[in-house]
């Protein structure tokens, strides 16, 4: 029966120094989170021993639990344990029936987009592997992690490729969403907000003003980012947000992860920005890879799945009697409702927040949904 690599073999420290990490808040950012998860996934499927699909789904399970209880809060992390089953799945039917979309799993957008991506390495691969793979071989128990090895490595790199390019994914539609003399509005710092916006700029001229983002201020390091680029930028307090939101043509938000009824967590302030944005009549789009994906709801009241900073941030302890006198809160992130978002711009195109759980249905399968 397959189980968990011992405590004191090189996996399993690897699996551990991960999970101290994240606990630690040693990795920053959710593509940085994603990657280091998919790194050791790599490293436990190469190094495992499993002699069928089930006890190779139970290692990966157990590891991708092992992370996520470390970390709850960083969602990409169950998302890429999940998005790798579903890969490593599909790859093992590759091998195993000769094609990954059969009549019986129905129509899919996102596999009928990828019809259109052929794959880097050539088909006589798979058909190598096809008939091979034998389970519970009581005359050579490795004969099926041996042979199998080679299609789930092929699975993380698909996985891996996706990570890679996700902002130049994201980035290919931003001429169409972003014209001539219009004025964006944006806060915090977001790698893929930043690369969406300049990509836009190598073909129109616009504006860019960015919240300052209290009490983290992001929002200098984002606008010093743009500037450099040749983007016309002004910074502004976060207290000027509702003045300024008459003269704003489109908002674009980033993401910490995106639920399934179609809101998301996003940094502190986006909910505000949302807010503001609605009773304008603002349009306000997120950009955001689909490994934030979530398949979660937020079935509690609009803190229940938030993560908290140090409130000195906020309110330093210097203020003597009035520390004593009030609660004081600093959430990393806000809870926007799908009714605030207009459309999400993922690389794997446009969709709206409606069209969020059939994604997730096709991203994931559904028996890990729960790790």
């Amino acid at each position: 029966m397959a189980s968990e690599p011992p405590a004191n073999t090189p996996t399993q420290r690897a699996v551990e120094n991960l999970a101290w990490k994240l606990r630690r808040r040693q990795i920053v950012g959710s593509r940085a989170t994603a990657l280091e998860t998919l790194l050791v996934l790599r490293q436990v499927i190469s190094k495992s021993r499993f002699s069928s699909m089930e006890q190779l789904v139970t290692i990966i399970r157990g590891v991708g639990r092992r992370l996520v209880e470390a970390q709850p809060k960083e969602h990409s992390v169950g998302n890429t344990v999940r998005k790798v089953l579903h890969h490593i799945r599909e790859e093992y039917n590759t091998a195993t029936k000769g094609t990954a979309v059969t009549l019986s799993s129905g129509f899919s957008i996102s596999k009928f987009v990828l019809l259109g991506q052929p794959r880097k390495q050539s088909a006589p691969t798979k058909a190598e592997n096809k008939g091979t793979l034998k389970e519970n071989d009581p005359d050579d128990p490795d004969s099926f992690a041996r042979s199998l090895k080679p299609v789930l490595m092929e699975a993380i790199q698909d996985v891996l490729d996706e990570l890679e390019t996700v902002y130049d994914n994201v980035s290919k539609s931003a001429s169409n969403h972003i014209h001539s003399d219009e004025i964006i509005l944006t806060l915090g710092m977001s790698k893929t907000v930043e690369h969406f916006l300049i990509s836009a700029a190598h073909n129109r001229n616009y504006t860019v003003m960015v919240l300052e983002t209290a009490p983290s201020y992001g929002g200098r390091d984002m606008a010093k980012t743009l500037s450099e680029a040749g983007i016309s930028t002004f910074l502004v307090p976060d207290s000027s947000l509702y003045g300024l939101m008459s003269r704003v043509n489109k908002v674009i938000l980033g993401a910490h992860a995106i639920l399934a009824n179609g809101g998301m967590f996003a940094i502190t302030g986006s909910l505000l920005a949302a807010t503001a944005a609605h009773e304008h009549c603002t349009p306000v789009v997120v950009c955001a890879g689909q490994f934030k994906l979530t398949p979660l709801w937020n079935l509690y009241h609009e803190y229940g799945a938030l993560d908290f900073g140090d409130p000195s941030q906020v309110l330093g302890f210097e203020e003597g009697s009035l520390v004593d006198k009030v609660d004081v809160v600093n959430p990393f992130y806000d809870y926007v409702q799908p009714n605030f978002i207009d459309a999400y711009i993922t690389n794997d195109g446009d969709h709206p927040p409606s069209s969020i759980y059939r994604l997730i249905k096709e991203t994931y399968d559904d028996e890990d949904m729960l790790l």
